[in-house]
């Protein structure tokens, strides 16, 4: 039997699970080609929120991918013990880190949810600026939550485009919302990216009309008079704007709507949890169990 004598140098050749650990560099690359299309390693300022950043998530992922499965993969089939030894230590970091983020999510969620809202902040005031990160808003909004905003479409008034007095300048899109904050029509097939436009100005459903002539104190008396119809025609005047906006658009934040997916979720995404720490410490386990048998065996030879 051929083996390496616990050194991390290699024969070269083709092995099917070398070549599968080509996944995680193509991961990587792709991440890396993403930030050169955008210019941003010659801007780094660009980056607000590098965490959140789609093409940094795929540059991380594919990195870790492609270490732990080339040590793992490389280790087992030359019986290099360095290299096990190396795959071990990198799935119990890494085991070690998801523990410690699920203790820490639980003990600091107020901190997380701080820390969220900071992040989708940054994407709405930068929504034109990254198409990446626009495509990850636009999914979060669209696809997955179903939401607009942070706490509600109000929030989209961060933007300088979508900012209500960006109708002073020229913006179409000024006092709206992205198409992504749209509900989807039963029977619409293409979708219509100008939806949002105008969905937050108040005279969105009709302008409303008062008198305004009379005394100050005619008007005062009349008020104490007639506050409760006066209350109620406004309060349902809200209740109709509100209802008609929200035929159009999602009226929900996606912090909220987000909690209540973890909610709905928190069983697969525990069971997932405890899944994947399972695997891993599988993993470290037939690690530990191949490198003390490559030990053993050459224990005999000696």
């Amino acid at each position: 039997m051929q083996m390496w004598q616990g050194n991390c140098s290699g024969h070269r050749g083709k092995e099917p699970c070398v070549e599968r650990n080509w996944l995680g560099l193509g991961i990587m690359a792709v991440g890396v080609w993403a930030w050169t299309e955008k210019d941003t390693f010659n801007n780094l300022s660009r980056l607000t929120n590098v965490a959140l950043d789609p093409a940094f998530i795929l540059i991380l992922v594919g990195t870790v991918t492609f270490i732990i499965g080339f040590t793992g993969c490389v280790g087992a089939l030359r019986e290099n013990t360095c290299l096990l030894a190396a795959y071990a230590i990198f799935l119990a970091l890494l085991l070690l880190m998801e523990m410690a983020a699920g203790v820490l999510g639980f003990v600091f969620k107020d901190w997380i949810k701080s820390q969220a809202t900071g992040g989708f902040q940054a994407f709405i005031i930068h929504y034109r600026e990254d198409p990446d990160q626009q495509n990850l808003i636009d999914w979060i909004q669209e696809d997955w939550l179903q939401c607009c905003g942070i706490e509600g479409p109000k929030d989209w008034d961060r933007n300088n485009y979508f900012n209500c007095s960006s109708s002073d300048i020229g913006s179409r899109e000024a006092c709206g919302v992205p198409f992504s904050c749209c509900k989807r029509k039963p029977n619409e097939i293409i979708k219509n990216k100008q939806c949002g436009y105008d969905v937050r100005k108040p005279s969105y459903t009709g302008e409303r009309s008062i008198y305004e002539r009379g005394c100050l104190r005619a008007g005062e008396e009349w008020l104490e008079l007639n506050l409760v119809p006066v209350a109620g025609t406004v309060v349902s005047t809200m209740v109709l704007q509100n209802f008609e906006v929200a035929k159009v658009i999602y009226e929900k934040g996606c912090v909220q709507a987000g909690e209540e997916w973890v909610e709905r979720n928190l069983l697969a995404i525990v069971t997932g949890a405890v899944g994947t720490a399972f695997a891993q410490i599988l993993g470290i386990c037939f690690a530990q169990n191949l490198r003390a048998d490559i030990f053993a065996q050459k224990a005999k030879w000696h």
